[in-house]
């Protein structure tokens, strides 16, 4: 894509829309003239060069990577008429764009009925699911795993449910015989769990959990928001296919959280929440005097905790599916090269002596740490922070981050470690840019350069 042809189309686009209303008197109280306009904006993009190249495959940090071209055009042309998705007289057009693309991500995970929206956040969409769930379990908690994202403890206090964090595997993933110890107190009525934790990828067995829902009488919440693209890939051919069992079993669990602006190509913020049974829109009715009056439709303010959302964030996320479909053909691609990048570096560095793999990559985060002198946790965990902090300042820098585990699981995984410290920081990668699988060797040879440093 010619991202600056389109960018100026958009722009004559929203200008042949607006002299269809006719002329008017533009108001001189919010004129800025061109030279006064180019001082600012050359320090405001001076001020922007303060930011890691999230778009080079040289950075394999956190979560983060520049939006498709598709997406800034259709956010900008979207921008300039300005919609508000609260109600259908504020945003008509992207309104429906919302539902359409909403609908999409509900076939993918495979739900025949739903009620759902985008959000400004994961956050947002969790707090969303765990409200609904509130209301239909009064009085009852939430229990989640201890490497579930911390927005699930911090949404419990903001709706006043007690939280019940579960011990994980040595995995990573939520142990089910301890889910089950507190599921036996009768005080949960909503377990989460999570497709794809953002410390290490790992995915909670939701086919096994299943069966908890039905004996305890719990809902069943799946915080998908990092990984909950890679459904795309489950029973794929090749490496990177995944196993089908936890992913085709999101499509029986009551509510669902995805982030498009993670891998779904989209920019911040866009968040999405699915209900399988849509029913429970009635918790959020409310009215509003001046608002829901130009149609009969359901206003999505009314099935939203949010009152103002952009409508270029729908309008981004529809016209981004119209040319990369959530589909195993369509972003299912992008995501298999992000899985296979990750498999081959966990590869190489199962052949290096002087990096070990922390555990097998479930999806495209890598976790790994340096081979020490003495292998004790202590040195383990300087010698990542050292990597870390040269990595970034190098002549020729290389982008990762930490990861802080506990000495149990640290020692359980590679017991020939020496516990001298309660825990240390792993190298973690994440390789979430399809350019990672043509880069993978040569970030591994940064990596390697540093660890012998």
């Amino acid at each position: 894509m010619d991202l600056n042809a389109w960018l100026a189309t958009a722009v004559a686009s929203n200008a042949e829309w607006v002299k269809s209303f006719g002329p008017y008197q533009a108001h001189p109280a919010l004129a800025v003239d061109d030279a006064r306009f180019a001082a600012v904006f050359e320090a405001f993009t001076e001020r922007l060069k303060d930011n890691y190249p999230f778009f080079h495959p040289r950075y394999a940090g956190q979560m983060l990577k520049p939006p498709h071209p598709a997406a800034v055009v259709g956010y900008l042309t979207a921008m300039l008429v300005n919609p508000n998705n609260h109600a259908l007289d504020g945003g008509p057009a992207t309104a429906e764009m919302e539902r359409e693309a909403v609908q999409q991500l509900a076939t993918m995970f495979g739900y025949d009925t739903h009620l759902g929206h985008l959000t400004t956040s994961g956050t947002i969409a969790n707090l969303e699911a765990l409200f609904v769930a509130r209301e239909l379990h009064p009085g009852k908690g939430v229990a989640y795993s201890t490497e579930a994202h911390y927005t699930h403890g911090r949404m419990c206090g903001v709706l006043g449910v007690e939280g019940h964090p579960v011990p994980v595997d040595d995995l990573g993933r939520i142990d089910l015989e301890a889910l089950e110890r507190v599921l036996r107190t009768g005080r949960v009525g909503t377990v989460v769990l999570t497709a794809g934790t953002t410390g290490l990828g790992a995915v909670e067995p939701v086919h096994e959990a299943l069966a908890l829902r039905e004996r305890y009488g719990v809902r069943v919440h799946v915080d998908a928001a990092y990984g909950g693209f890679f459904t795309l890939l489950a029973g794929a051919p090749g490496p990177e296919g995944l196993p089908e069992e936890p992913w085709r079993a999101i499509a029986e669990a009551d509510s669902i959280v995805v982030d498009p602006h993670k891998h779904g190509l989209q920019p911040y913020g866009c968040g999405a929440v699915l209900f399988r049974d849509p029913s429970v829109g009635r918790f959020y009715l409310h009215d509003s005097p001046y608002t829901y009056f130009t149609s009969e439709e359901l206003h999505l303010g009314e099935i939203s905790l949010e009152c103002s959302r952009a409508g270029a964030a729908a309008a981004a996320l529809w016209l981004t599916f119209q040319l990369i479909p959530p589909t195993r053909e369509g972003l299912g691609q992008s995501l298999a090269a992000g899985r296979r990048a990750a498999l081959r570096w966990a590869e190489l560095i199962e052949g290096s002596p002087h990096l070990e793999l922390y555990q097998a990559p479930e999806l495209d985060i890598v976790s790994y740490f340096p081979v020490t002198e003495a292998a004790t946790l202590s040195q383990i965990d300087a010698a990542s922070d050292r990597i870390l902090q040269e990595g970034m300042t190098d002549s020729d820098p290389v982008f990762v981050s930490t990861l802080r585990v506990g000495a149990d699981r640290l020692t359980a995984l590679h017991p020939k470690l020496v516990r001298d410290a309660d825990g240390a920081r792993v190298l973690r990668s994440v390789l979430m840019k399809p350019e990672s699988e043509g880069y993978v060797d040569q970030l591994h040879e940064r990596l390697e350069r540093l660890a012998r440093a």
